[in-house]
């Protein structure tokens, strides 16, 4: 395989990636973006860019790939190879397809803040878990490196930016009016995927692992679709508009495509539109954005939720942001989508897990507080508790699954039907919810009524690179502690009825603080779960494991 030379001048340069997506039996697909229009090459299969916006993308789908293999791959833009850069000295992009009778790692997480580089003068912040893990992997065979890397939610942080992004709003625009120091655009929004996807050790990461994403509130806003309420407030402004837009059609660019599989990717009729467009397709991409930003206020919806196997395992990934039905009844998921995820659950698998950036099971405590302000916010004590209630629940970001009740109450139950059986010719080894958001870790095991075949676990974690005061440790700390749970459900109970879930669930390992990243490990029916951590007084070069929970003994 040839490495990078220097091309001539006038040839095409490789801005941001090679970031490898999805991998399969013998198929992958790999995103680039590059800084003119050109043919991209890899593996010896050719894609023209296109263009959004004036900037250059490409997604390649690979086909036809050895099955259980290690394949070197490089980057050329028409015909000069880009990538790998001559001085890296890091293992070579590689894609490894999918060997259905080995051991799959997982690694999984959320909450990512720009890069360490953009944080060198805040102590706050320690060091990033994914320049880390790269690190890390850089130095050891890939026979120990994890299969996928999951991305739960806040990849970029559009409203709290850096200082060297602020720098470049003022010089673009006027911050004192708008969305002020906070992204405005898609063009705002590419300097964010390039502040965090330039830093070299987790370019290089992105390259070999495969990664399957979804947003949450700080892709796009701090309490995105909080309620019928918050939406109201944010369309009454003058730049909301243009900032969703902005923010769906950079996650569908970004994020979004290279989630789907090849087959998904052949069927999607936007995605050929694009491809084959032949022009700027801004106004497609801005007319789908706004598309998708209505399904909240009761319009026909887009589905971001997905479905990846990796052999025996199952991932699920669900969209609990911009899905939401907020006009009417309050629901995390429309039932278009709900009836979605209940097919993508029937089948044969060891393993089913299904991500969401918002934890489906948090502390207890939290989650009565959730459900009994759901409640009153719906106006059981009248209208006007019901608007304080609805402060209330901006204010306190009560507004995860507790949070929606019906919603809450769904997965519930099609996760029992799934650990029952029903859903395939036995229950798998495990139904294991993955989530990040709340800027801790912590493993919590969930029990039915019901007699259920399959172990059920919420694995929470959360952050790879930002940080938590000491106030929100603290509050946390005693909102997992029994008596909180106990005291909490008493005083809510004076004012009106607190909902009793469906399940029950308690804590096995947590609250931990720090970046961190969990890994979830397979063997056949086998299953365990690793949290590690990154420590700022140390060398920085390995993540350092601080738990480790058997799952399933098969």
């Amino acid at each position: 395989m040839d490495t990078a030379t220097s091309p001539p001048a006038s040839s095409p340069r490789l801005l941001l990636g090679p970031v490898l997506r999805h991998v399969g039996h013998d198929d992958a697909t790999v995103w680039v973006e590059t800084d003119r229009a050109c043919v991209v090459e890899i593996l010896g299969q050719q894609e023209p860019t296109w263009c959004m916006a004036g900037h250059h993308y490409a997604l390649l789908v690979l086909s036809g790939l050895p099955a259980g293999q290690s394949i070197e791959y490089d980057v050329r833009l028409d015909g000069h190879p880009v990538w790998p850069m001559p001085d890296d000295h890091r293992p070579r992009p590689r894609i490894r397809t999918i060997d259905e009778g080995a051991p799959l790692r997982i690694a999984f997480g959320s909450c990512r803040y720009a890069r360490s580089a953009a944080v060198t003068d805040d102590q706050n912040f320690e060091p990033d878990a994914l320049m880390v893990l790269a690190r890390q992997l850089a130095g050891q065979d890939e026979a120990s490196w994890p299969h996928a890397v999951l991305m739960l939610g806040d990849q970029v942080y559009a409203d709290e930016t850096t200082e060297a992004t602020q720098q470049r709003i003022r010089r673009r625009r006027d911050i004192t009016t708008g969305s002020r120091e906070q992204v405005a655009d898609f063009e705002e929004y590419t300097w964010l995927y390039d502040e965090s996807w330039t830093d070299p050790e987790v370019r290089w990461l992105m390259s070999v692992l495969p990664s399957s994403m979804i947003f949450d509130d700080h892709d796009i806003c701090d309490d995105w679709n909080t309620s019928r309420a918050w939406r109201e407030d944010m369309q009454a402004t003058d730049w909301w508009a243009e900032r969703v837009i902005g923010g769906l059609s950079s996650y569908w660019v970004y994020q979004h495509l290279g989630n789907l599989s090849p087959a998904d990717l052949a069927a999607n009729e936007l995605f050929q539109r694009v491809r084959g467009h032949g022009a700027d397709v801004e106004p497609l991409l801005r007319d789908f954005a706004a598309h998708a930003d209505a399904e909240a206020d009761g319009a026909k919806g887009t589905r971001w939720s997905y479905r990846r196997d990796f052999g025996p395992i199952r991932l699920l990934m669900i969209d609990s942001r911009c899905g939401r039905i907020l006009d009417g009844t309050r629901s995390m998921v429309g039932a278009d989508e709900l009836a979605w995820i209940s097919e993508q659950a029937d089948g044969d698998y060891d393993h089913l897990l299904i991500g969401t950036s918002l934890p489906w099971l948090l502390a207890r405590a939290l989650h009565d507080l959730e459900a009994w302000n759901e409640v009153l916010a719906d106006g059981a004590r009248g209208s006007r508790i019901a608007r304080w209630s609805e402060s209330l629940r901006r204010a306190a970001d009560l507004e995860h699954w507790a949070a929606f009740g019906a919603s809450f109450n769904s997965l519930a139950a099609l996760i029992r039907e799934v650990a029952q059986g029903k859903r395939g010719t036995r229950a798998p080894a495990t139904v294991c919810v993955l989530s990040g958001d709340v800027h801790h870790a912590y493993v919590a095991r969930a029990g039915y009524d019901e007699p259920v075949d399959s172990q059920v676990y919420q694995l929470t974690c959360s952050p790879l690179h930002n940080y938590v005061p000491n106030a929100m440790k603290l509050t946390f700390r005693l909102a997992w502690s029994r008596a909180a749970e106990r005291t909490t459900r008493a005083l809510l109970g004076l004012v009106t009825r607190v909902p009793r879930p469906p399940v029950s669930w308690h804590r096995e390992a947590g609250p931990y603080f720090g970046n961190e990243l969990m890994t979830f490990h397979a063997a056949g029916r086998l299953a365990l779960v690793e949290l590690a951590q990154t420590r700022a007084e140390q060398s920085e070069s390995a993540l350092h494991v601080v738990q480790r929970i058997a799952l399933s003994t098969g």
